[in-house]
């Protein structure tokens, strides 16, 4: 993880700053010479959306494919736990979905592959013309794309990639992983830690985990809620943001239902009762 912050210092640095209106020459198509060359050894962050759309595509559950295809490093600096798609263990750690006609999940391919040759930075800084947004492209060694003719800007790379809608729903997660508590060097807990696994990435063993347990007799959830999250995974992620937010950070997303308080005041007024005595 530390090589990662070095080159995130050296983007924010050195690279050249992009915005929609940039152009760049760039393509990638099976008669390039470095075709699939790219699909290996490579750290691929996978986001909760891009889970979801993965395990549809493979039509597994998400736990069977977090366990069958990903990683999920442990770094002491991690304010949050994070998924990498697990590289081959041949020699050129090649990607477990890329075949030689290329890719064999490609409608659903991770956000990453779909920017790629672009990055994106949000340098988060202090100083106010640094705090802005940009794209800045990863010119490889190995990759031949950048020799092809075709010539566009940044916005029609975005469309033709369809991010706009992965950036859609991951405007959801920036929210829970920009949230002031982190940004004031909040801590989780290891059982927040599981909690925050759980509703990002597990979905399904989430929605078993609602359904399953004593969650809905605690919140209130009505009928029409209920039918959205238990059919629609989309659904899913988004109420279990709204749940992490309330637990692990105390945002008004959820509502306790009345005799759950009621219960636990009881509880504290019996506490404080036997003390006195």
């Amino acid at each position: 993880m530390r090589e990662l912050e070095n080159l995130k210092e050296h983007i924010l640095k050195d690279y050249p700053r992009l915005d929609r209106s940039s152009q760049f020459t760039f393509a990638c198509h099976k008669n390039v010479p470095c075709f699939n060359e790219c699909c290996g050894d490579v750290n691929i962050f996978l986001t909760p959306y891009d889970i979801i759309r993965l395990k549809k595509n493979l039509r597994i559950s998400s736990t069977e494919f977090l366990k069958k295809y990903t990683l999920s490093p442990f770094d002491k600096n991690l304010k949050y736990p994070v998924i990498l798609l697990m590289m081959g263990d041949d020699a050129k750690k090649k990607c477990p979905f890329v075949g030689e006609q290329g890719c064999r999940v490609y409608p659903d391919r991770p956000w990453a592959c779909r920017m790629y040759p672009l990055g994106m930075a949000s340098p988060g800084d202090e100083s106010p013309d640094l705090d802005r947004e940009f794209y800045f492209l990863l010119r490889e060694s190995i990759c031949k794309g950048f020799n092809e003719d075709r010539q566009l800007t940044v916005e029609q790379w975005l469309d033709d990639q369809g991010i706009n809608e992965y950036d859609q729903y991951g405007e959801y997660f920036k929210k829970l992983t920009t949230h002031r508590f982190f940004l004031e060097g909040g801590k989780l807990t290891p059982q927040k830690i599981e909690m925050f696994f759980l509703a990002c990435y597990d979905i399904d063993r989430f929605r078993n985990f609602v359904f399953e347990s004593s969650f809905l007799e605690k919140f209130e959830v009505d009928d029409v809620m209920r039918e959205k999250i238990r059919r629609d995974d989309l659904e899913m992620l988004k109420f279990g943001y709204n749940w992490l937010r309330f637990s692990m950070f105390g945002d008004s997303t959820m509502t306790v239902r009345q005799s759950v308080y009621d219960s636990r005041k009881a509880e504290l007024d019996a506490k404080m009762k036997k003390e006195k005595d």
